[in-house]
């Protein structure tokens, strides 16, 4: 096994053809954009956060959900029309919420194992990147919340991840231009941000120098598997590879269903505003501290010193993209609420479709079938992942290239394979 074909050009695929090169694989990365990192991985809220590996399956959070359906501006908003797709993935969601505990510190462990590969990688390949090493502070305003998140805390340490509470003022002391009353907050001081699609570029561009052939504007009409390797069929004819790494998104359930695999990832909308700070009252009074609003489930980012970036939400509608005004609003508002100096007359709105599973844990390693493996479905924490989850995937096909190591089944991070 040396030839191997990876599926998408977003993060998760850059990331894995840079972790399979670097062992010394032949890779092909087919994206069917014109650039790298086009879709989900161009405008998300820039946290690197282990501090917000809190998986979703956990009752008081479905409770909250089923209260915001009726609500257009609520963080949460689900279609009601039903669809086999969405029905089996809430199904498997809700049975999830038996193992809260356990994925919630088993992706801080991750989030935590991730950062030094990224670092790593940025700084050994000079990718500027907009990293600041700032820290996150996640804000409450009510009681209830700021103990739930104590709670939180606990099964984050036992991941690893140290974060202490801090008191209004000492809110106001890591970050002076935060407006409003809180009850009190969170801060995790080795959390730290970046501008992902800035990464994703640079990264693919260090991958185009070391000779990886990069096929941009070329969609995947069929693949699948041929003896112990795989083929790919492109409008440019089918080329045979030794293994393919499905990285494709929320095109992944579709494609795995081909290779003889079920990979229920769901399109989970999520929406951003870049704030571009063109005077120097807006630079002045925009935060440098990354911030989580768990009222509001909003978070936000400097990038730069002349960009600022608030994202945020979740919407179950298909694999629609479209851009809605009343989803944008909230986010428009919170900015004018928390950093009243920041003029909003220059923020471009953004939607993407974060490839989520039912336990929002990647899935990662092999499938059925010989030469076929995933790396996929990391939903809000796809940038906070990428970098381990690119490192397990490209162990488990440098072990399946040897034939004394046996490797099957599709895995979720951080577990073995069965």
């Amino acid at each position: 096994m040396n030839h191997i074909a990876v599926i998408g050009g977003g993060i998760t695929g850059i990331t894995t053809a840079y972790a399979l090169t670097n062992r010394g694989f032949d890779v092909t990365v087919f994206e069917r954009n014109r650039y790298a990192g086009m879709e989900t991985s161009f405008a998300n809220g820039g946290q690197l956060s282990a501090s917000n590996a809190e998986v979703w399956n956990h009752w008081p959070t479905i409770v909250k959900g089923l209260r915001w359906m009726l609500r257009s501006d609520a963080p949460l908003l689900v279609n009601p029309k039903p669809s086999w797709h969405k029905l089996s993935w809430f199904a498997e969601f809700v049975a999830a919420t038996r193992r809260y505990a356990h994925n919630t510190t088993e992706t801080a462990r991750l989030a935590i194992e991730a950062r030094d590969y990224l670092f790593d990688w940025g700084r050994r390949e000079g990718i500027d990147f907009d990293l600041e090493r700032r820290g996150i502070l996640h804000i409450y305003r009510q009681q209830a919340d700021f103990d739930h998140a104590a709670q939180v805390t606990r099964l984050l340490a036992a991941g690893g991840l140290e974060r202490r509470a801090v008191s209004p003022e000492e809110m106001r002391q890591l970050e002076p231009n935060l407006a409003g009353d809180y009850y009190a907050g969170f801060y995790t001081e080795s959390d730290s941000t970046g501008d992902i699609h800035k990464f994703t570029h640079g990264l693919a561009q260090v991958l185009e120098a070391r000779g990886v052939s990069m096929r941009y504007e070329c969609a995947i009409e069929d693949l699948g598997t041929a003896g112990s390797g795989a083929w790919v069929q492109t409008d440019g004819g089918r080329e045979s590879f030794d293994g393919v790494v499905v990285c494709a998104g929320v095109a992944s359930r579709r494609l795995a269903t081909r290779l003889g695999d079920r990979v229920n990832v769901y399109p989970v909308k999520g929406y951003s505003i870049t704030v571009n700070l063109e005077d120097a009252a807006s630079r002045e009074a925009a935060p440098w501290m990354s911030l989580l609003d768990d009222e509001t489930k909003l978070v936000s980012s400097r990038l730069g010193a002349d960009r600022f970036r608030v994202a945020g939400t979740a919407e179950f509608n298909g694999y629609n993209r479209n851009i809605r005004q009343d989803r944008i609003e909230p986010l428009l508002k919170w900015v004018e609420t928390c950093f009243p100096g920041v003029s909003t007359r220059q923020a471009v709105p953004w939607a993407g479709l974060r490839p989520m599973m039912p336990d929002m844990m990647p899935r990662v390693g092999a499938g059925r079938r010989p030469g076929v493996f995933y790396n996929t479905g990391h939903g809000h924490l796809g940038w906070t992942l990428s970098a381990i989850t690119a490192e397990q995937v490209a162990e488990t096909v440098e072990a399946a290239a040897a034939p004394s190591v046996p490797v099957s089944g599709v895995r979720a991070a951080g577990t073995r394979t069965s």
